[in-house]
């Protein structure tokens, strides 16, 4: 028996608001992958893209999907380790039984379109995605197209030199692309994140706010419709916007530099020729790079631990054809393998037993490029990098334009010592024969030291110039220590133009020097000019010298200009004793007037 009840509002007065009904959401951030496939058959089994050990794994399912157009593999499944390991920590805390378990859901669909196979991903479902096949320029090349300028909310870039620095800045209301302060030259951008314009997707139509993305190099993470035939309409959107010829003007230079997944083909066939490299002998267009995690503490260490082809050795310094030769004997496919395999620790004493550094594969220790037709790539901290050309266009214009600067100051040559010298002919040496000339002032190992500086000393230049001009020389045979000479020199102009004590102490010491220098005493525009030989004194030009140190010497000359100084570029020509030798790679610099 039931009885149905009406209820009828008699009162007037009384007004009953009905209960607005929350609308249905008809999008979902998710994370997009474009994934490769291997050059084979346009339909590719879609099994090919899942790891294969969840494809097996007990619990796990996949199942074919032909839905309302959807053509594509569906991937589920929950891992369930069992009780969490940190039970017995609580229980031996508070004496109470604690059985928890942790359990991760794992989803993974992944469709075919026209143009490729994607990969959505809900919870952790990004584990199963072969990482071999990922598209590792998608997310930035999809963002750089599309994003407002003006509202920007986060970038996270990393400096491509041996300091091997990462930055993350964010701005929570989104501001202009400039305002994040990305170096035009030799900064990854890795990740970046903003308001979307111009891309009509199931999210803005259905919201009077416009669409947030964040692209990286491995994805992108976008509201996407929840229906099969919303879901399609944004992937030919988002089709749409990576299939536009170029990024929009001021993100053209994010665009030129990606680095490449470590499992991809492209990345194997790198390492192929990185190892065939390693058998040739020597180390051509090699060089020694520290790796971030060493870049704090490198210049405290005494010596280094060398573990490398079953072999351990300590050593006072680092050498790249060191590194090399251990390994160039090794049959074809070994010689890379060893070097990842091999660890490297720095210590602060010569015997080795005051440990400063983690364990750091030998291979992050070694930086080198390759060129492939307009593509260039750089392997730097164990990874490959690729550089478009039209980035390289612009570093190299930009080196070229600095070596073009007419050159203030005489360096002499560096001459070769002789058997019997009484003094071995290196920087110390060098540096008394610049001094040697009127007008110019030895400060090599001449520090000063102040309070701000903790203790320590800092050596302004090795030389002063006629006119005021710190002179910094470097003999390198590879990027790092060219990167210390550029970065003394950056050091020394912040520290006289911002440090009075510093200042009022060079000034002194230099009174005592050279009385009545004519050196400008306010250092608004100082003239900072390196001076560097090459290896077996190979000319300096903008084509010479190693690909990192273009980037770190472009880096320290956008700075010292930002500060009013001048950058000069000067080659040291290398010559024996006798006048004979190494071909010099100048004549003359200061009377030629070019620094190359």
């Amino acid at each position: 028996m039931s009885i149905d009840v009406t209820i009828v509002n008699t009162n007037p007065e009384m007004k009953i608001k009905a209960k607005k009904v929350k609308k249905a959401p008809t999008s979902r951030k998710t994370s997009l992958y474009r994934l490769r496939d291997k050059g084979g058959s346009d339909h590719e089994d879609l099994r090919s893209y899942v790891m294969a050990s969840y494809l097996d794994r007990e619990g796990f399912q996949a199942r074919a999907v032909a839905y309302h157009g959807v053509d594509g593999l569906l991937v589920t499944g929950t891992i369930a380790p069992g009780r969490a390991d940190w039970c017995d920590v609580v229980e031996a805390l508070t004496g109470l039984p604690t059985a928890e378990e942790n359990r991760t859901a794992l989803s993974l669909l992944l469709i075919r379109t026209d143009k490729a196979v994607y990969g959505l991903t809900y919870g952790m479902g990004h584990l199963m995605i072969d990482q071999a096949r990922i598209d590792p320029g998608f997310g930035i090349e999809f963002a750089v197209r599309c994003l407002n300028e003006d509202r920007i909310t986060k970038v996270r870039r990393q400096v491509m030199d041996a300091r091997g620095r990462t930055d993350e800045n964010s701005a929570t209301s989104g501001e202009h692309i400039r305002g994040f302060g990305i170096e035009q030259f030799g900064e990854i951008v890795s990740q970046i994140s903003g308001q979307i314009s111009g891309v009509p997707l199931t999210f803005t139509k259905d919201h009077t706010r416009a669409a947030h993305v964040t692209g990286n190099d491995r994805s992108i993470k976008i509201a996407l419709g929840n229906t099969p035939a919303t879901l399609l309409h944004d992937l030919r959107e988002i089709e749409e916007v990576c299939g536009r010829p170029s990024p929009l003007p001021v993100f053209e230079f994010i665009a030129q530099i990606r680095p490449l997944n470590p499992k991809s083909e492209q990345a194997q066939l790198l390492d192929a020729r990185l190892d065939e490299k390693l058998g040739e002998g020597g180390a051509v267009r090699m060089a020694l790079a520290v790796p971030s995690t060493c870049r704090d503490r490198f210049e405290q260490a005494e010596s280094f631990k060398v573990t490398l082809a079953k072999n351990t050795q300590t050593h006072a310094e680092l050498d790249v054809d060191m590194l090399v030769s251990a390994v160039e004997h090794l049959p074809p496919g070994k010689r890379l393998s060893t070097l990842r395999d091999g660890r490297i620790v720095m210590f602060a004493d010569a015997t080795g037993n005051e440990v400063i550094s983690s364990k750091v594969p030998v291979d992050h220790w070694l930086t080198t490029e390759v060129d492939d037709g307009v593509v260039h790539y750089f392997y730097w901290q164990g990874r490959w990098y690729e550089v478009g050309a039209e980035y390289l266009t612009i570093i190299e214009g930009r080196i070229a334009e600095l070596f073009a600067h007419t050159v203030s100051v005489t360096m002499p040559p560096w001459t070769k010592a002789r058997p019997g010298d009484s003094e071995k002919h290196d920087e110390g040496w060098y540096n008394k024969q610049i001094a040697a000339q009127d007008g110019y002032v030895l400060l090599d190992k001449d520090t000063v030291h102040t309070e701000r500086l903790r203790g320590g000393g800092l050596e302004i230049a090795d030389a002063l110039g006629p006119a005021g001009q710190l002179i910094c020389v470097k003999k390198a045979k590879d990027t790092a220590p060219l990167n210390h000479l550029f970065s003394q020199g950056r050091v020394a102009v912040e520290t006289l133009r911002n440090d009075r004590e510093a200042r009022e102490k060079f000034l002194t010491k230099l009174d005592e020097l050279a009385p009545g220098h004519p050196l400008d005493r306010s250092f608004r525009s100082p003239t900072v000019v390196f001076g560097i030989l090459l290896k077996d004194g190979m000319p300096l030009t903008p084509s010479s010298l190693f690909a990192f140190a273009k980037v770190s010497l472009l880096h320290t000359t956008t700075l010292l200009e930002g500060m009013g100084a001048r950058v000069e570029i000067v080659s040291i020509s290398r010559v024996s004793a006798t006048g004979k030798g190494a071909t010099p790679s100048i004549d003359g610099p200061a009377a030629e007037g070019k620094g190359d």
